[in-house]
């Protein structure tokens, strides 16, 4: 028998999050008014970064971070859904650019991945495979999530593995892959402590959030309303966000914030009052989204903390893939299939999903506005 790989001594349990689409601005961990003290608690007890760079694309950055490498030099000059057959350009990792969980696990450890998976060719996300571009191809012995850009959070088009399953059968409604996703992780962990409390994990955690649809629970939608944080509008949010990031000291002291967009985004003042109550509505879905998200990483953390592998685990919480999404275009969309095919939803029509908004009924997005301003205190945003 082949021996027994051991890895080294005193190796690191490492959880790996990544968000998506959450601007610079959107944590409070950053400035941000948005409750995330899961990633607050990271920081506080560990280091917080402000000069990670990122791609301007989904698959593109993930690629980076998996491989170490240029997100060319790893096939994703694009995202998967763009490739063409061109090298850096193809979505096909090759062999040579080692992935993470492939070093890790010739190394001893046990790897997965969990969630957002914008890495596996288009041409193979299929049932059909091939698999070798999967996750469980490519070095992560166990995957629990969706493959490319986005899922529906409340009937997602998910999979264990390579074989495609529907636990939210007979739970539409109620059951939601932000919490179902933390509660499988936490499972995976303590099935592999179990077995072999001294090997090490490896996760890889890439939750839905928040790119839309923006499908948290009524539970957080509530308690976000509750805090009234973005009554005075978009303008006055950026100029919060950019004074609190003073304050912490993640932006210089002597930054200047840029002026307005207002000839492609109306300023607030100039909303009639039923967009100020739709757009008010859009954000504070976003944001409970957001918090839902935080809360769920941190009951991942706290089972780490409950298997006694906390003091010997590496946590790295990188907020977001790129910037703020804008693709609700200026007024925000019920339905963002129909921004992708250049189809403007009136505020009037937006309108009767108010009261549904964020649910099964709606695969909703914002205003261009608040992306912006949570991309603070940069210019522009992911679109």
């Amino acid at each position: 028998w082949a021996p027994r790989i051991v890895p080294p001594e005193g190796a690191p349990n490492i959880l790996l999050i990544m968000t998506d689409d959450a601007g610079f601005g959107v944590p409070s961990t950053f400035g941000g008014v948005i409750p995330t003290p899961t990633m607050d608690r990271v920081a506080n007890e560990g280091l917080r970064y402000n000069r990670v760079f990122s791609t301007a694309l989904c698959s593109p950055t993930r690629a980076a971070l998996i491989t170490g490498r240029n997100h060319h030099s790893a096939g994703f000059g694009v995202i998967s859904e763009q490739s063409t057959g061109y090298p850096g350009y193809n979505s096909i990792i090759e062999p040579d650019k080692a992935t993470i969980g492939r070093v890790l696990l010739d190394n001893g450890y046990s790897t997965s991945w969990f969630g957002k998976d914008h890495n596996t060719p288009a041409f193979e996300a299929s049932q059909v495979g091939p698999f070798d571009q999967w996750p469980t191809g490519m070095g992560f012995e166990y995957f629990y999530g969706f493959v490319g850009g986005d899922a529906n959070q409340w009937e997602p088009n998910l999979f264990r593995n390579t074989t495609q399953i529907y636990p939210f059968k007979g739970q539409e409604g109620s059951w939601n892959l932000i919490t179902a996703m933390a509660d499988d992780a936490i499972d995976w962990m303590t099935r592999m402590h179990q077995i072999d409390p001294s090997k090490p994990i490896f996760i890889k955690y890439a939750p839905g959030a928040t790119h839309a649809p923006h499908h948290p629970t009524q539970e957080w939608v509530d308690k976000i309303h509750e805090m009234h944080l973005f009554d005075d509008g978009y303008e006055k949010l950026r100029e919060r966000i950019f004074e609190n990031q003073k304050r912490l000291g993640v932006i210089p002291q002597d930054a200047e914030l840029t002026p307005w967009p207002k000839e492609i985004l109306k300023p607030w003042d100039e909303l009639t009052p039923e967009e100020k109550k739709l757009f008010i509505r859009q954000v504070e879905v976003f944001a409970a989204y957001a918090a839902y998200n935080d809360h769920e990483i941190g009951r991942v953390i706290q089972a780490f903390q409950d298997l006694g592998k906390l003091d010997n685990t590496l946590i790295i919480y990188i907020n977001g893939d790129n910037g703020t999404s804008a693709e609700g275009g200026p007024l925000g969309t019920p339905n963002e299939v129909a921004f992708f095919n250049g189809v403007t939803v009136p505020v009037e029509e937006q309108m009767k999903f108010y009261d549904v908004w964020g649910t099964e009924k709606t695969y909703n997005h914002m205003s261009a506005g608040w992306s912006w301003a949570f991309d603070t205190p940069f210019d522009w945003f992911k679109q």
